[in-house]
């Protein structure tokens, strides 16, 4: 057995408030370079010229140290917390409320998140709480990914109960059809994230978990990787392109998580990212 591990709740505040501005001003490696695929595989002029103004954009948020973009999104975190690990004070969720806090506000990102989601919808005005999504592991460190998410391609997000018996039809349809419905909401070219399984909330949490898959690695499973691309495919069939004006490419990547389910039940959900796919991470 590890023995207790105690980390500063101070040093894990300032870490977290370091990936907000990496998170929001540096497009990670594995997108630029599907960016620059996809602009090599449009064949359309204006498509063509939407591609060399998404790297553009990531070339200036990354040397002038500006967001990548004006809705710098929710903080959403995927923890891994080792068994081992402890905090000198505090809750974890505590220090990475402090560290959205100080981070949002150091590093000028907008604050979009508001108190109440129906009646009073005030601004809390420091970005705060973030949505945390922790997983217990064994050992003496702690990851935190950051991964913001923007209202735009958030709110084409989709889940749907199907039947057992829809099958392997069902689900590409449904994407599909998800997909070509959002148009240019998301601004594509878009990553798609899909959850099978589980149940409804399992499903639509695999499918966000699934859009920080580096791109371009597929699923482990050859029958899903089959499925990812077969989707792929027909999303870019669609013909809505970047930014929803037409063009080869709408989405980069199709990434699919499944888990087991309920022998009644088939949840598919839909978790779509933007062509500017934040994430950032640190192990302490």
């Amino acid at each position: 057995m590890n023995p207790i591990r105690i980390l500063s709740f101070d040093a894990v505040a300032d870490a977290v408030a370091d990936l907000c501005g990496k998170a929001a001003c540096d497009l990670p490696a594995d997108v630029l370079k599907a960016l620059q695929s996809g602009r090599e595989k449009e064949r359309g002029e204006t498509a063509r010229d939407f591609f060399d103004q998404y790297l553009e954009n990531a070339r200036i948020a990354r040397e002038e140290r500006m967001p990548l973009c004006q809705d710098t999104g929710f903080a959403v975190f995927f923890i891994e917390l080792g068994d081992a690990v402890r905090l000198d004070r505090g809750t974890l969720t505590e220090a990475l409320t402090e560290g959205t806090r100080r981070g949002y506000g150091e590093h000028y990102l907008r604050k979009s998140i508001v108190n109440d989601p129906l009646f009073d919808r005030k601004n809390t005005t420091d970005n705060t709480p973030p949505v945390i999504h922790l997983e217990l592991v064994p050992g003496d460190q702690l990851r935190i990914i950051l991964a913001p998410k923007g209202g735009g391609s958030e709110n084409m997000s989709a889940v749907r109960m199907l039947k057992p018996s829809d099958g392997k039809t069902g689900v590409v349809n449904f994407v599909v059809e998800t997909v070509r419905n959002a148009g240019g909401n998301p601004c594509p070219p878009t990553i798609v994230g899909v959850g099978i399984g589980g149940t409804m909330e399992k499903a639509a949490l695999l499918a966000k978990r699934a859009l920080l898959r580096p791109l371009g690695q597929p699923n482990p499973d050859p029958r899903y990787a089959a499925l990812e691309q077969e989707i792929l495919e027909k999303i870019n069939a669609t013909g809505v392109g970047p930014q929803g004006l037409g063009g080869d490419i709408t989405s980069l990547a199709v990434h699919i998580d499944f888990h087991p389910c309920h022998i009644a039940s088939m949840p598919v959900a839909l978790n779509l990212n933007c062509h500017a796919a934040r994430h950032a991470e640190v192990t302490l």
